[in-house]
């Protein structure tokens, strides 16, 4: 009986300690999950911080970003004008620099030619007259906003002044094309005086008059006919200047006795050949040197 309550007391004893063994490990265990729940909310609060003070510094940077971009887009908004302005004069010079360096590649078989230069283009100018190269004429342009002309050699007496004016800003090809219109007629002028006076000395009775232009000239010739000679005069005006015959002729016979009918058609014959043809062609077809093509004087 003692033995049986002893046995009971024993079993009761060791299922008390097993039952507090379990209690406290199971303390022990919710004291572990405290901890790992208090160091852990600990570790969210001190990211939730460091997330707030990074969403801070977000928002702040943000702003400054709106800032420096609002700051670029009023700087540029007063820039552009002016880089608009000066990219737009850059586009249009580099076009008039582009556009004679076309001119002279086009037309350099009618005696334009020319080359590139640090400030622009040098423009040469050759005139001829009936196939003979003549003198040659240039013109340094300076291709910037006005275009100008840096230097040449273009003589005093042709207009250049005047078409540079007229063109020069606008119309470059225009420019370049007077140009060479006035000085082709000029070469033209001078050459055939020089002609007259080196090939047909003989014809006159005394000196050429002409002026720097070569748009005004004065003679006295004689023609034979026959065993007689007869005396003229002739004054050329070349109002026109971009042109190489005169647009008002005067003939006049020089004689003391009165000139024959027939001799009167010549002296009129004269000066419509003067109006139509090259005056050393004249003067060669008075001597018999030459031929003349009658069928634009009538």
């Amino acid at each position: 009986m003692e033995q049986n309550t002893l046995s009971q007391d024993s079993h009761s004893s060791g299922g008390v300690l097993a039952h507090l063994e379990r209690l406290e490990t199971q303390v022990n265990r919710s004291r572990k999950k405290l901890e790992e729940l208090q160091r852990t909310q600990a570790v969210e609060s001190t990211h939730g911080m460091k997330i707030r003070e990074l969403r801070s510094l977000q928002d702040k940077l943000r702003a400054e970003e709106k800032q420096r971009e609002a700051r670029v887009e009023a700087c540029t908004a007063r820039a552009e004008p002016d880089q608009t302005s000066e990219s737009s004069e850059r586009e249009v010079l580099e076009t008039k620099r582009e556009s004679v360096k076309a001119i002279l590649q086009a037309y350099r078989f009618t005696g334009l030619s020319g080359k590139l230069t640090s400030r622009g283009v040098c423009v040469c100018i050759s005139t001829a007259f009936e196939g003979n190269l003549l003198d040659s004429y240039f013109v340094d342009l300076v291709i910037q906003k006005p275009l100008r002309i840096h230097h040449h050699s273009i003589p005093v007496f042709i207009p250049l002044e005047e078409i540079s004016a007229k063109y020069l800003q606008t119309d470059i090809q225009h420019f370049l094309f007077s140009l060479c219109e006035y000085l082709n007629a000029y070469a033209g002028r001078k050459y055939q005086a020089d002609q007259l006076q080196s090939d047909f000395a003989a014809s006159l009775t005394g000196p050429l008059q002409r002026n720097s232009l070569c748009n005004l000239l004065a003679f006295t010739y004689k023609v034979e006919s026959r065993g007689q000679s007869f005396p003229f005069c002739a004054r050329l005006l070349y109002k026109d200047l971009t042109i190489t015959l005169p647009t008002d002729v005067t003939v006049t016979y020089q004689g003391t006795d009165a000139l024959p009918a027939a001799w009167e058609a010549q002296r009129a014959y004269h000066e419509k050949l003067f109006r139509t043809k090259p005056l050393h062609q004249v003067f060669a077809s008075f001597t018999g040197r030459g031929k003349l093509d009658l069928s634009l004087v009538y």
